[in-house]
C-alpha cells in the first residue's frame, strides 16, 4: 500500500466507515433469500472488520497515518466501556467461575512457550533468519511482539528497552502484531457466531454464561421502554462525563508515576491508556451500584454497541492484507503464525480438557494477544452482556505482559545465542 493514500480527510474516512457498517447492518436484518444465507455463512460483525482493512489495502484509507482508530480507542471505547459495565451484575459474573481465569492464564503460557517454539521451527528451515545478536536479531524484536500479546502497547515498549531491540526489527515485529492478531481476531469473531454448535460438540458447560444473559435479557423485558430525547442525552451525559473524568485523572497519573516511580512501569503504572482504561471499568463498576444503572433501559448498551463497531471498523482499518505476500517478511510473518497457532492449539486443548465454554477460551485469548481495546469486542459478539469479562481479564493482561514477556525473552535469548 502506498503511503499516498486517495483520501487524507478523517471526516471523509469516517463517512467511508460508517457507511459501510450501515450497509451492513441493513443487508444484514434484510429478509431477502440471498442476504440471510450470506449471513447465514459470514458474520456481520466479521464484516465490520473486514471490508475497513480493504480501504487500507487498496490505498483508499492510510490506517496508519489517519486519527481515526486514536480517536475511537480514547475516546468512543472508553464511552463504550462505561455504558456497558454500568449495568453488569458483578456477582452473576463472579459466578462465571474459575474456568475464565485458568483459559486466560492458558493463553499467556502459550504465548510465552510459542514463541520460542516459532523460532526453533524457522531456525532450523532457515538459520540465517535469527540474524545475530545484534539491536535487530530477530529475538529481540520478538520479545516487544510477547510484550504486546501478553499485555499491550505499553508493555512492548518495556520489552523494546529492556532487550534493546532496534528500529528495523521492531517496526517489522509491529506489522507482523498487526497482520496476525487481527487475522486471529477474525478467527475468533467467526467461532463466536457458531458459538452454541461448537459448545454442543465439546459438551461445554455455557449454564452460568446462560444464566447471565438470561437474566440481563429478563430486565430489558421488564424494564426496557423507548428512548425520549432525555434518555439519550443522559446517556451520551455519562459516557463521555465519565471518560472526560478518566482522562482528566489518567493524564495526572501516568506522568506521576513516571517521574516518581519509574520501576512502575512493569505494571504499567506509567500508561495514560492503562489508568485510563481501570478508571472507566472501576466508576462502571460504582456505577452498576447505584439507581444510574437504569439507563441500561433507555439503550444505555445500544449506544455502546454503536461505539464499539466504530472502533471495529478502525481497527480493521489498520490491516494491510496485501503485507502478507510481501517476501522480505514472509519469514518473520511464519514465525507470528507459527506463535499463534501454539497458542490457539493451547487453547483449544485446554478447553476441551476442562470443557470451558468458547466464551472463555474466545476472550481468555483476546484479552491477551488484543487487550483492552478488542478483548470487549470479542466478549460482546457472543452477547453485550459480557463485554466486562473481556475488559477485567485483558487488565489483568496489562499487569502480567512485562514479567511473563520478560521470561519469555529470556527463553528466545538463550535459543538465539547459545
Amino acid at each position: 500500500m502506498s503511503d499516498a493514500a486517495l483520501v487524507t480527510n478523517d471526516a471523509i474516512a469516517l463517512g467511508m466507515l460508517t457507511t459501510i457498517l450501515g450497509g451492513i447492518f441493513y443487508t444484514s436484518t434484510s429478509s431477502h433469500p440471498f442476504w440471510k444465507k450470506f449471513y447465514r455463512y459470514i458474520p456481520a460483525l466479521l464484516l465490520c472488520y473486514f471490508l475497513p482493512s480493504l480501504l487500507n489495502t487498496f490505498g483508499i484509507v492510510n490506517g496508519d497515518t489517519s486519527k481515526l482508530y486514536f480517536v475511537a480507542s480514547r475516546y468512543l471505547l472508553p464511552a463504550c466501556l462505561v455504558l456497558l459495565i454500568l449495568s453488569v451484575d458483578l456477582k452473576a459474573i463472579l459466578a462465571l467461575g474459575p474456568k475464565a481465569l485458568i483459559m486466560f492464564f492458558t493463553g499467556t503460557v502459550g504465548i510465552v512457550i510459542g514463541g520460542p517454539i516459532a523460532l526453533l521451527i524457522i531456525s532450523s528451515i532457515n538459520p540465517d533468519v535469527i540474524g545475530g545478536n545484534g539491536p535487530n536479531a530477530v529475538w529481540r524484536g520478538m520479545t516487544t511482539l510477547a510484550g504486546s500479546w501478553i499485555g499491550g502497547g505499553a508493555n512492548q515498549a518495556a520489552m523494546k528497552e529492556i532487550y534493546g531491540a532496534g528500529g528495523n526489527i521492531f517496526s517489522v515485529m509491529v506489522t507482523v502484531d498487526v497482520i496476525v492478531a487481527n487475522i486471529w481476531m477474525a478467527v475468533l469473531l467467526f467461532m463466536a457466531s457458531k458459538a452454541k454448535e461448537i459448545d454442543a460438540k465439546t459438551g461445554a458447560d455455557t449454564s452460568a454464561i446462560d444464566v447471565l444473559k438470561a437474566k440481563v435479557e429478563k430486565y430489558h423485558a421488564e424494564n426496557a421502554r423507548i428512548p425520549s430525547f432525555r434518555d439519550l442525552m443522559l446517556i451520551v451525559a455519562i459516557g463521555f462525563g465519565v471518560t472526560g473524568l478518566a482522562h482528566f485523572a489518567a493524564d495526572f497519573l501516568g506522568p506521576f508515576f513516571e517521574t516518581h516511580y519509574p520501576w512502575t512501569q512493569a505494571y504499567s503504572l506509567t500508561s495514560k491508556f492503562f489508568w485510563l482504561i481501570v478508571l472507566v471499568t472501576s466508576i462502571g463498576l460504582a456505577l452498576s451500584f447505584s439507581p444510574v444503572r437504569h439507563i441500561e433501559a433507555a439503550g444505555a448498551s445500544k449506544v455502546a454497541s454503536v461505539f464499539l463497531y466504530i472502533l471495529v471498523a478502525t481497527i480493521g482499518l489498520h490491516m494491510d492484507v496485501s503485507k502478507l505476500a510481501d517476501e522480505a517478511n514472509l519469514w518473520y510473518f511464519a514465525i507470528g503464525i507459527i506463535w499463534m497457532l501454539v497458542h490457539a492449539t493451547f487453547m483449544l486443548l485446554v478447553a476441551k480438557l476442562i470443557k470451558a465454554p468458547l466464551f472463555y477460551m474466545a476472550v481468555g485469548s483476546q484479552a491477551n494477544v488484543g487487550g483492552a481495546a478488542s478483548a470487549p469486542v470479542v466478549a460482546a459478539a457472543f452477547h453485550p452482556a459480557l463485554a466486562p469479562v473481556g475488559v477485567l481479564l485483558a487488565v489483568l493482561g496489562y499487569a502480567l505482559g512485562t514479567y511473563m514477556a520478560w521470561f519469555c525473552g529470556q527463553i528466545l535469548q538463550l535459543i538465539a545465542t547459545p
